[in-house]
């Protein structure tokens, strides 16, 4: 089956070992996704985060987890059950990938599990027509994490997307107004210890440039279970925008450019990064 990975890298114009690399493992995230809908995964689940945006709305960055929420909470869901499909699957295109659960530390409705193989391998299988080498270590692992929340925020909108490769296949996934909820909450509330996540800043460019409304009732949902936000009143636009302001006043943008540069092609865009141009474009921002 390596025509169906040659086929699904067409679209990527890779000019080094780290294009590869990074087109490797979006690969094996589509094909993931692949398996997942044909074991009935989303009849109970929808995708979400960075990953979903990039794959079905064109995100012009690179993600590298998956994150999925179940459509109502479930307490016995389990996660392992898909393990097996997902190794067939990648398997069956060519990737040698095991599928690993992570263990919980703490007691949290978020199940995580990787998908794990050596990254050498997979390259020399994918590029096998290059006659440069590649100057990837041999016991290099190529990891994919991908998370589940069992207990999900009320309120968000769905819908159904296609692919057709490597097969056709479904996948249910928050609408953007639901995925932009999603990218607030994180911008505002995500606990960044010593490492920002600039990754948030580059989405939420992309939310407003794209002039994406968002589901505020979702949003809050959100915000009141993580306990950032009293359930006895209600979330605005006007508070949300001042919400966004004070965050961007509280982190240092410099933090969050070193974060984001590795998954973005045209590093000088980060030159306008500022505290001014964050508050300016939140102010600017028409979110009806």
């Amino acid at each position: 089956m390596a025509s169906v990975i040659e086929s699904m890298l067409a679209k990527y114009d890779c000019k080094n070992t780290a294009d590869y690399r990074n087109a490797l493992k979006e690969i094996a995230q589509e094909v993931a996704l692949c398996g997942l809908s044909r074991g009935g995964f989303f009849n109970k689940a929808a995708f979400y985060g960075g990953t979903a945006l990039r794959i079905f709305y064109g995100l012009d960055r690179f993600s590298e987890d998956m994150d999925f929420s179940l459509s109502k909470e479930d307490e016995i869901f389990d996660l392992s059950q898909y393990f097996s499909i997902l190794e067939e699957e990648l398997y069956s295109v060519g990737l040698e990938m095991s599928v690993e659960g992570k263990a919980k530390k703490q007691e949290t409705p978020v199940q995580s599990a990787f998908l794990k193989g050596n990254t050498l391998k997979h390259l020399l299988k994918i590029v096998p027509a290059k006659n440069t080498p590649l100057q990837v270590p041999n016991n290099e692992i190529l990891k994919i994490k991908f998370e589940v929340d069992t207990n999900p925020p009320k309120l968000a909108n769905y819908e159904i997307k296609y692919r057709l490769l490597p097969s056709p296949f479904a996948v249910k996934l928050y609408d953007k107004p639901s995925l932009f909820a999603g990218k607030l909450h994180a911008l505002l509330c995500r606990s960044w210890k010593n490492r920002v996540k600039g990754r948030d800043f580059y989405d939420f460019i992309w939310y407003v440039s794209h002039k994406t409304s968002v589901n505020l009732p979702h949003l809050q949902k959100r915000m009141e279970q993580t306990g950032h936000w009293n359930s006895d009143k209600t979330l605005t636009i006007a508070k949300l925008k001042n919400l966004l302001k004070e965050r961007f006043h509280s982190v240092n943008i410099e933090d969050a450019k070193r974060d984001v540069q590795s998954f973005i092609a045209n590093r000088s865009i980060l030159d306008l990064w500022s505290t001014d141009f964050f508050c300016a474009i939140t102010d600017e921002w028409n979110a009806g």
